[in-house]
């Protein structure tokens, strides 16, 4: 069921540019790809998350059937609201053999409720940084806003994903909403240098209480790599990670609500 006035169901997912569990999307065929999205929509509506991180999200480019991703899933899962951010976006024209490659990704939003104060930034940490992460203002049925980010770190080096958190938290410490985090980390929560306990620290979030479900790789889940990380006015409610085999990673779904005392301060 969505949520309450107060409540929010929270799901994230790597989507890996709708290739399902193939080796790497330019082998998958167009119509594969678009049986892929219509697989992710029916868990969304089975789950009905009031909001959806979206990692490895395309716009129209080359490798992945030169349609826009997220445009589809929005319309097949019944959401009306939806931000794409370009974090890599190349074209090349191959004008000799007549040929256009394009490339437009990045990570996305999509809600149910109005999404406004929205941004999107390409962290450019080193030459091959193609990561990011997009954040908005998700309004609440009861009245005032919280800021949900969908956010992708690197897959490689520790110490350019600790560059990355320090983008996100200069850009995100300002925004004075409940704030929830949630993505393809790439690290698990770890020792205290680690780009998730870093994260946490810098912006006073938690993530869920209990143990956590490895998410990668969905065939055989071994570490938690995706998490969803809440600030101090938000409490969860509810965390599972789901089984469901929509990409290389598992997808995770969190319930949580704004505790008493900020639903005291935003009626104020």
């Amino acid at each position: 069921m969505p949520g309450t006035p107060s409540r929010l169901r929270l799901l994230t997912l790597n989507m890996a540019h709708g290739r399902r569990r193939a080796r790497h999307q330019a082998l998958v065929r167009r119509s594969t790809l678009a049986a892929n999205l219509h697989l992710i929509a029916a868990v969304l509506r089975r789950e009905a998350p009031d909001v959806v991180a979206l990692q490895e999200a395309d716009g129209p480019s080359t490798w992945s059937g030169r349609f826009d991703h997220i445009h589809t899933l929005a319309r097949l899962a019944g959401y009306r609201h939806a931000f794409r951010g370009r974090h890599q976006r190349l074209q090349v024209e191959l004008r000799r053999l007549g040929v256009a490659l394009g490339l437009d990704y990045g990570t996305a939003l999509l809600s149910r409720l109005p999404l406004a104060d929205l941004t999107s930034h390409a962290f450019r940490a080193n030459w091959r940084d193609t990561k990011g992460f997009v954040a908005g203002a998700i309004a609440l049925p009861g009245g005032g806003a919280i800021d949900v980010v969908s956010v992708h770190l690197d897959f490689l080096h520790p110490a350019v994903r600790r560059r990355q958190v320090a983008q996100l938290v200069a850009r995100v410490r300002n925004r004075q909403r409940p704030l929830a985090i949630l993505g393809d980390f790439n690290c698990e929560w770890g020792h205290e240098r680690t780009a998730l306990q870093l994260l946490a620290r810098e912006l006073s979030l938690v993530p869920w209480p209990g143990p956590s479900r490895p998410t990668y790789p969905a065939r055989r889940p071994l570490v938690c790599l995706d998490w969803i990380l809440v600030s101090e006015e938000l409490e969860f409610v509810g965390y599972r990670t789901l089984a469901d085999p929509l990409s290389d990673h598992l997808g995770v779904l969190a319930e949580v609500e704004l505790r008493p005392a900020a639903r005291v301060a935003r009626a104020s």
